[in-house]
């Protein structure tokens, strides 16, 4: 087969890079070749921000109705290509079909509310604040912005950032992982067939230089991160240094409250599903249950559904989860499994050695469950990022809330249960900035802003929702007063009054 060669997209096309450092993207299930991935020399990334700012002056200035037009043809045509974008997931990252079906309409949803955008950026007004005086607002872009984002979902993820940041009137530069950029690149091609005009949308390619190198780019007004904790405080305290404004979504650890009095079969599927779905590689998986009173009773239940998830390569669209993205990934999530091992919990059921027929070189790891866990353990301490499930028992709601508040992350959280009182008490006390009710992964949709909180997320304003169009603007003041013709003034006013 053949080896695509990844290109940078700068000033409106695909541009071959010059760099003498290239790394292999892996087809997952397989450990094929299918691309090669450059890591861009400072003097491309410099381009692609120069081709931004350049296409700044111009692109402000569009109306609002011309962008939102744009964004409209983009939905139409990621819509028409969903197929051919999930397919590319699918080949890189591993995660199933169905799944990578699904990243892609979560990530519509996003470019659907940028459809909205003749709304969204309103200013306000208060005519005569003081005598004859008008006082208004201006939301307007800022300049060039940036997006880095992880591997785990590499269309949903940049759909969080340049759809909203180019339809408020930026010009973006996007780093999408090394891991498996083929689909991002699809959808930043459909992006510019849609219309986004030459130097709106520009992609680089790298690793830890090339972030940093945004990271502390004079001429790059805003960076939005999605990562990791380690590498995402670090750049963020690097854009804060060089002025930015920055937003950081990190790590996590997220619990499930499952309540005795929850649908049985309910609860037990969903929390399945959040927990071993893309092999848990995903910020917001359900990687620890709490079962409180007598449901501790399920654990059987929890343990042989476990057991019963398919694991397949993601093309057998009846696997329930597929590899990990790497040979790295499953070697760590082995290292975290053995060390659970050694530290006490107690395995119930183990998805090391795990082998698929016909993909004995795939990074697959099997749905793993842990009883008897507790919060100093590596195995909850550490976000594993893999099919590796926890489970703490409790006695009371009580006790469940006092657990989760301790964990120092607060992506999310969710609750299983049938009652009114106990979901309402739960989701005023949980110290969690994204909340499930019988949901068991609490992603808001798009025209609400993701709200992770605590050590998940550095920066007030999220993705989504009205916090990004707060985050990708800047306000501006206007104090207006037009006096008539003829009017003479009355005098020298050295006072600060508006009358």
């Amino acid at each position: 087969m053949s080896v695509r060669e990844i290109p940078m997209y700068i000033d409106g096309k695909p541009v071959p890079s010059n760099s003498q450092e290239w790394r292999d993207v892996i087809n997952p299930a397989t450990q094929e070749v299918v691309a090669r991935v450059p890591f861009c020399s400072a003097e491309e990334v410099d381009r692609a921000v120069a081709s931004a700012k350049e296409a700044f002056k111009t692109w402000r200035k569009v109306p609002l109705g011309k962008r939102m037009r744009i964004m409209l043809k983009l939905q139409a045509l990621v819509r028409e290509h969903t197929p051919e974008l999930a397919a590319l997931i699918t080949e890189e990252h591993g995660k199933t079909l169905p799944d990578a079906e699904g990243e892609v309409g979560r990530g519509l949803e996003v470019i659907e509310h940028a459809c909205s955008i003749t709304s969204l950026q309103l200013g306000e007004l208060a005519e005569n604040a003081g005598t004859e005086i008008d006082v208004y607002t201006l939301n307007q872009p800022l300049g060039v912005g940036a997006g880095i984002t992880a591997f785990n979902f590499p269309i949903m993820l940049p759909c969080f950032m340049f759809p909203l940041a180019i339809a408020t009137g930026n010009t973006f530069v996007l780093k999408p992982s090394e891991q498996d950029p083929s689909s991002t690149m699809r959808l930043v091609e459909l992006a510019h067939e849609a219309g986004v005009p030459a130097g709106v949308l520009n992609v680089v390619h790298g690793g830890p230089d090339v972030a940093n190198q945004i990271a502390d780019h004079a001429d790059i007004k805003a960076l939005s991160f999605i990562g990791s904790s380690h590498v995402g405080s670090l750049l963020y305290n690097r854009a804060a240094a060089a002025g930015k404004r920055m937003q950081a979504m990190m790590g996590a650890k997220n619990h499930c409250v499952v309540m005795p009095d929850a649908n049985r079969s309910q609860a037990i599927n969903n929390l399945l599903g959040s927990a071993f779905g893309a092999a848990g590689q995903r910020c917001m998986a359900n990687s620890v249950v709490v079962l409180v009173g007598e449901a501790k009773a399920w654990l059987d239940d929890i343990v042989d559904g476990a057991r019963n998830m398919k694991v397949g390569p993601g093309t057998q669209r009846d696997a329930d989860l597929g590899p990990l993205v790497s040979p790295a990934a499953r070697e760590r999530v082995i290292r975290l499994i053995d060390a659970g091992e050694k530290e006490g919990a107690k395995l119930l059921v183990d998805g090391r050695g795990y082998e698929v027929s016909g993909y004995e070189h795939g990074n697959f790891v099997g749905p793993t469950v842990f009883a008897d866990v507790t919060p100093e353990m590596t195995i909850y301490r550490e976000e594993i990022f893999g099919p590796v499930l926890c489970v703490v028992s409790v006695d009371t709601l009580d006790e469940a809330i006092e657990f989760v508040n301790a964990n120092p992350n607060g992506n999310g959280t969710s609750i299983f249960t049938n009652s009114g009182w106990v979901a309402r008490r739960f989701e005023s006390d949980i110290d969690v900035g994204q909340v499930g009710i019988n949901v068991p992964i609490p992603v808001p949709v798009a025209y609400f802003s993701f709200t992770g909180s605590r050590g998940s997320k550095l920066g007030d304003l999220g993705p989504n929702g009205k916090q990004a169009i707060a985050f990708w603007t800047q306000t501006k003041t206007v104090t207006a007063r037009w006096f008539e013709p003829e009017n003479v003034s009355s005098g020298i006013n050295s006072t600060i009054s508006l009358s």
